[in-house]
């Protein structure tokens, strides 16, 4: 995970300028059909990636997973799950002031990595507040879409040293010990997959500790 986060205003101008929400359902939809034949396998023949923790251990069940004080269940989309979970409710105020809401409902499928809460006051203080103010939008987006990926990757397909290329156009490095997932960002700062294998009926989420980050 990022130990040791850029202050509020070194992030801001280093982000650059951010996708549009119509841009990101655009390069989502281009995607898809490449996707499609790993999403079928994905969903016929993989496994749930082990038990990453207590919790971890249930995902990938037809009767959900524990997320935030709430059932994920593979019947909703990303964003319908993820309004349930009181560990998300930051995560969940970005996507709206981002507009990406409409996006993450789509077909996809979507992989979705997951800050938390806690996550996010690792950044520094005022970081959030100041990326959800309409006037940084762009940056904002760019930061949330560096957390998603097209297609749909439960933890057994993902391989030490794979990189994923986000929907933000930056890549991930996945980083595997034992049953343990982790996520390099392009700032060198590390993530660490806590509760893998959320399913959604439009994808995946895999929740994670730390918010990643991309170079722009």
């Amino acid at each position: 995970m990022i130990k040791h986060f850029f202050a509020a205003t070194a992030l801001l101008l280093a982000l650059g300028t951010g996708l549009s929400s119509t841009a990101v359902a655009q390069k989502v939809k281009s995607t898809d059909g490449k996707m499609k034949t790993k999403d079928r396998k994905a969903m016929n023949g993989s496994s749930t990636g082990g038990s990453m923790s207590a919790t971890g251990s249930m995902a990938g069940s037809s009767a959900g997973v524990m997320v935030g004080g709430a059932m994920m269940t593979p019947d909703k989309d990303i964003v319908a799950n993820a309004l349930g979970s009181a560990d998300h409710t930051t995560l969940v105020t970005a996507v709206k002031a981002a507009d990406l809401v409409s996006t993450l409902q789509g077909a996809g499928p979507f992989t979705v990595f997951a800050p938390t809460n806690e996550a996010f006051n690792k950044l520094p203080a005022g970081t959030v507040e100041t990326l959800v103010k309409p006037e940084n939008k762009a940056k904002l987006t760019t930061v949330l879409t560096y957390h998603v990926v097209p297609g749909r990757y439960l933890a057994s397909d993902l391989k030490d040293g794979q990189k994923l290329t986000t929907v933000e156009g930056e890549t991930l490095t996945v980083m595997k010990k034992g049953n343990s997932v982790m996520l390099h960002d392009s700032k060198g700062g590390m993530s660490t997959v806590t509760i893998p294998n959320v399913v959604s009926s439009n994808g995946v989420t895999h929740v994670v500790d730390t918010v990643l980050m991309p170079a722009r």
